[in-house]
């Protein structure tokens, strides 16, 4: 199955018909797709082209999400379509995300099968990750239902660009999410994204305050583009003042690819730098990604300091936080979501194939 009615569009008097899922409010003529290239008018509606299908399937750990503080060392049954809504010329996973080709999309599951997989793996959560779940909401929303039988958590890794109103459904059936803010300035958005800054706080702002959700930010930090101490503490003031000194930040490090070949790689010092900046500004919890510096990957207690969970890459090295999750010197109860005991993936992945075929 593929293509499947898409919700949030309406007419226009022009005879077009709108995209109403993200800002960039596409306006389509007959048989035109929209900008993120699987939401198609097809006569008088618009339908998903994406539905059940996928570019693959992976269990790997929740932290390569990366959620920090959603219980750790846990597996993740991780998949994506293709296509965005955004169109970032830095973009990691160019090949998903900005892949035109829908007959790529050779992994086939419906919302039950992919339930079960994670099941049958273990898998603590599910994650729509790898291109924008926002794009395909309605698959979403039946994966997420599935698993929720299940007994198994919803994570979104998203760029947070949705309208008001799909926003409100959206994170009405996700459990935790990461949010890539991409940068603090307008310019930014618009020129390495073509996207806007706005709609994107907007998010942040609705999740943290009007949503039970997770969250934690990734900022990928681009030499010369986002990466400046001025961009980096007005960003993290933002952040602090906005949704909270407790809400996770991950700095990650950029790798030259897609449209930015000619920039190199982000150097550990401008992440560590970063992490420090944050962390002065006022917030608790500051990480560092992409590169091996095992303080960004260790969590510290917000309350006194101590030494909560200390991870290499992905692997948990040591874990010292109580069975109510709490830290043992002070008491103090960490943020997030735990078990009484932290899971045991550690840094594998573990390709799978679900092969149901409709």
């Amino acid at each position: 199955m593929s293509d499947y009615p898409a919700r949030y569009w309406h007419q226009l008097d022009s005879g077009k018909i709108q995209c109403d899922l993200c800002p960039r409010n596409c306006k389509l003529k007959e048989d035109q797709r929209g900008i993120c290239f699987v939401r198609k008018r097809e006569g008088d509606h618009m339908v998903l082209t994406t539905y059940g299908r996928s570019s693959g399937f992976c269990v790997d750990p929740v932290e390569k999400k990366p959620l920090n503080h959603f219980y750790p060392g846990t597996p993740v049954l991780s998949f994506g379509t293709a296509g965005c809504n955004l169109c970032c010329k830095f973009c990691q996973n160019w090949d998903i995300s900005k892949s035109k080709d829908i007959d790529r999309l050779t992994d086939q599951a419906s919302p039950e099968d992919i339930a079960f997989a994670a099941q049958r793996e273990g898998c603590t959560s599910i994650a729509v990750t790898y291109n924008d779940p926002v794009i395909f909401l309605e698959y979403v929303k039946d994966v997420a239902e599935a698993c929720h039988r299940r007994g198994i958590k919803v994570i979104a890794v998203s760029a947070g660009y949705i309208n008001p109103e799909p926003r409100v459904e959206f994170y009405s059936f996700v459990d935790a999410v990461n949010i890539d803010l991409k940068g603090f300035t307008e310019k930014f958005y618009k020129t390495l994204a073509s996207a806007h800054l706005e709609p994107v706080l907007d998010t942040l702002r609705y999740i943290r305050h009007e949503t039970d959700v997770w969250l934690e930010i990734t900022t990928l930090l681009i030499p010369d583009e986002n990466d400046g101490p001025e961009e980096v503490t007005r960003l993290s003031e933002w952040v602090a003042r906005e949704l909270g000194p407790e809400t996770p930040l991950h700095f990650s490090a950029f790798h030259p690819d897609y449209k930015m070949m000619d920039k190199p790689p982000t150097p550990l010092k401008t992440l560590i730098r970063a992490r420090n900046i944050a962390m002065e500004v006022g917030l608790k919890y500051v990480y560092t990604g992409n590169v091996h510096y095992t303080p960004g990957d260790t969590t510290f207690c917000a309350h006194c300091g101590e030494t909560l969970i200390i991870r290499d890459w992905y692997n948990i090295n040591g874990y010292y936080l109580t069975p109510k999750g709490a830290c043992p010197s002070c008491g103090q109860k960490a943020v997030g979501c735990y078990e009484a005991e932290p899971g045991n993936w550690g840094a594998h992945r573990k390709p799978i194939q679900i092969g149901t075929f409709w």
